[in-house]
């Protein structure tokens, strides 16, 4: 009686295939986890960089509405505001 050995389970290529990806897809979390403790990204306070943030804008004319109005508009379909 002849018995048909296989061979053992890491000589098998599609196996590394299924199980590679996802130990790579692990193993680069943890990189990115490192590089994001050792390497910081600084706050940065743009207020202090650009003043139009922090202030309204006064006596503005239909034509200098604030971008946040104009997309709300073409979003909505709310009518533009009357023109003085």
């Amino acid at each position: 009686m002849q018995e048909n050995k296989s061979p053992p389970w890491w000589k098998f290529g599609h196996m590394w295939l299924v199980v590679g990806g996802p130990a790579v897809v692990v193993v680069a979390s943890f990189v990115t986890l490192y590089l994001a403790i050792i390497i910081p990204d600084p706050v940065i306070d743009t207020r202090a960089q650009d003043t139009r943030v922090a202030e309204p804008v006064t006596g503005a004319t239909p034509n200098m509405a604030p971008a946040m109005q104009a997309r709300n508009h073409a979003a909505t379909g709310v009518p533009a505001p009357a023109k003085p």
